[in-house]
């Protein structure tokens, strides 16, 4: 995955700065990371492998022509940033078949720097690449309804929506690769 991850980044994405940011990338946990404590992917690599989900999905829409490969490229492969460094390997205890209670590995939340979910991924990527508004919009309120923001009453996501294609589109493929491609349905005590 961490290969595929980078020949798309290093076929896709020509911005100034985008070395950097893969270089970066080799100090973090994103290769390895789960893509969620328990709902999808929550397995070592499955944050890469949600990221591409997400891009294969996202690059085949019929929706988004007038969008260029590098656009589409970065809103789906940098979108979830936020998950870098976020979750950490802990043990709970959990009663096996025979009912004997015996401790099992889970991932848990360990935010080191709460910034938020898709305005910290965000801000993350201008770190290294200068993002256009309509990319900002898109990976911002990528969670869709599930973003805090909307749950508190915010009614930026249906503006963000209607200016921008690639910001819906971006919600549907995440949407799409989480609960269609990657859900752990019932198997919500993923062991690594």
């Amino acid at each position: 995955m961490k290969n595929t991850f980078i020949s798309t980044v290093k076929e896709n994405i020509n911005r100034d700065g985008i070395e950097n940011l893969l270089n970066w990338l080799e100090t973090t946990d994103f290769y390895t990371a789960a893509a969620s404590s328990r709902y999808h992917n929550s397995f070592e690599g499955g944050l890469v492998s949600h990221s591409l989900n997400v891009y294969n999905l996202l690059k085949a829409s019929p929706n988004l022509n007038d969008y260029s490969d590098e656009s589409i490229s970065i809103v789906s492969l940098f979108h979830d940033f936020c998950k870098i460094n976020y979750y950490e390997v802990s043990t709970r205890n959990v009663k096996n078949k025979s009912g004997i209670w015996e401790q099992v590995p889970y991932y848990k939340v360990s935010e080191k720097f709460p910034f938020g979910h898709g305005e910290k991924s965000v801000f993350i990527v201008n770190q290294f690449i200068k993002l256009s508004n309509e990319e900002a919009l898109a990976i911002n309120w990528h969670m869709g309804g599930f973003d805090s923001r909307v749950r508190g009453g915010s009614f930026s996501i249906g503006e963000a929506y209607n200016l921008s294609k690639l910001a819906l589109e971006l919600n549907i493929a995440d949407m799409r690769a989480t609960y269609i491609l990657e859900n752990n349905n019932n198997n919500l005590n993923v062991i690594l």
